[in-house]
């Protein structure tokens, strides 16, 4: 007995370690799309950088939190990262798995090591040194590592979809069937047979409604207000390359317009299925509020067909039963909550002047750069296209100060840093 006490203190015993790091550039937050486009134009500025990434890989959403049969919704000319294309043997529309393997090569074109497991608990401005002090914890086995890393620039690049939003519905948390978010989600194999309840009719709720009825389930997919839904392509060309085009000579409005005119055409009346439109157009939409279109690989002729319900909103939940707006009560076996994500910064960024309490920063058009040596990646609802201007005017901003204080010719270097001997947490 007295063997077996010694072995589980021993077993619960944790050692701390604390560290103070000086970092010789910038700290960038989250090795996902934007941290990786940042450090890669940084890069490309002669200018050193360190990288912190709180799970153990580079882009963990898509690496652990999409289903498999996810592709990207753009053509890949509207995704790519800057100075780096895919390759052309890739699809236009390349898969998840593609996606993550031109990520990894990027990272390893541009020699992106991110310290991985690194979660920021703070990043806070000191305004006496005139530093940013970013405080993380590591958790390694029997070890606790807690580091400061001091710095003069801070790049945010945790992103628009940092953590999932879990809605309050009454009586969820006492439903009796499985009940899981949109980001653990994999394939709708497991769920044939059985009534899935999709919450949700954005892309992901589309797509995960999709991929239950082709695998023989049967899907309610809720839909609370109104959506645009276009089709991914109008004769073979993506609509929205087709949308970009027009708008270099079109108004916004008359763009909107013509792409209705295209969606009916194309796509029928489908306020009919319980697909209503917003007033606002499509573009004005996500122009002004940030809400992208629904690109419809399929699941438009799959509600059509009635393989996909589309039921209105949810009243409650009792038991395995779901009463929704309209009165009618559904038994379901499995619900799946296709709610979206939100930007995790309020939670560890002690700064309320750039950024919102939402988490993004408060003006839209030049919300890539703050003060004090802020700078915000990938919240401009811009999609990749937007991650990638962003990465490029961050990285000339920083790289032309950092080149007229240090005059080095350009060269390509490793990011560098050094410990804090003077302090230790």
């Amino acid at each position: 007995m007295e063997s077996m006490f010694r072995l589980m203190d021993k077993e619960q015993k944790v050692t701390t370690t604390n560290r103070c790091i000086w970092v010789n550039g910038p700290v960038i937050v989250g090795a996902g799309p934007s941290g990786l486009a940042t450090a890669a134009c940084l890069r490309e500025q002669s200018v050193p950088f360190v990288v912190l990434e709180r799970a153990d890989c580079i882009a963990s959403l898509w690496q652990n939190r999409t289903y498999d049969r996810l592709k990207l919704h753009l053509p890949k000319k509207f995704c790519q990262l800057p100075k780096m294309p895919f390759p052309e043997s890739f699809p236009e529309y390349p898969t998840k798995r593609q996606f993550i393997d031109y990520l990894e090569s990027y990272a390893s074109r541009f020699e992106i090591n991110p310290k991985f497991n690194e979660c920021v608990q703070t990043a806070r401005f000191d305004e006496t040194s005139g530093l940013w002090r970013v405080k993380t914890v590591c958790n390694a086995e029997s070890t606790r590592s807690e580091v400061e890393y001091i710095c003069r620039w801070l790049v945010v690049a945790t992103g628009e979809n940092a953590e999932r939003v879990v809605p309050e519905i009454d009586g969820l948390n006492e439903f009796t069937g499985e009940v899981i978010h949109a980001c653990d989600y994999k394939s709708g194999e497991k769920f044939a047979g059985k009534k899935v309840l999709v919450v949700g009719c954005g892309n992901s709720g589309m797509e995960v409604s999709l991929d239950l009825a082709n695998h023989f389930a049967k899907p309610s997919m809720v839909v609370r207000s109104s959506v645009h839904v276009m089709p991914r392509e109008v004769m073979g060309k993506s609509t929205f390359e087709i949308a970009m085009k027009m708008l270099a000579w079109l108004p916004l409005w008359l763009v909107d317009k013509i792409l209705l005119v295209l969606c009916w055409l194309v796509l029928g009346n489908i306020e009919k299925y319980g697909l209503k439109r917003p007033e606002m157009g499509p573009m004005e939409l996500k122009s002004v509020k940030g809400k992208t279109p629904v690109l419809d690989i399929g699941a438009l002729e799959k509600i059509r067909s009635g393989k996909i319900d589309v039921v209105p909103g949810i009243k409650r939940f009792d038991g395995n039963r779901v009463e929704l707006v309209n009165g009618e009560q559904l038994e379901v076996d499995s619900v799946v909550l296709a709610t979206g994500y939100r930007s995790n910064v309020p939670y560890w960024l002690q700064e309320s002047e750039f950024f919102a309490k939402n988490g993004f920063p408060k003006a839209a058009n030049s919300g890539w750069k703050g003060r004090t040596g802020l700078y915000a990646v990938g919240f401009t609802k811009r999609g990749l296209s937007g991650v990638s201007m962003d990465a490029v005017k961050i990285a000339q901003d920083i790289g032309s100060v950092w080149k007229l204080e240090t005059k080095q010719p350009t060269k390509l270097t490793r990011a560098g840093h050094r410990r804090c001997i003077s302090q230790q947490l």
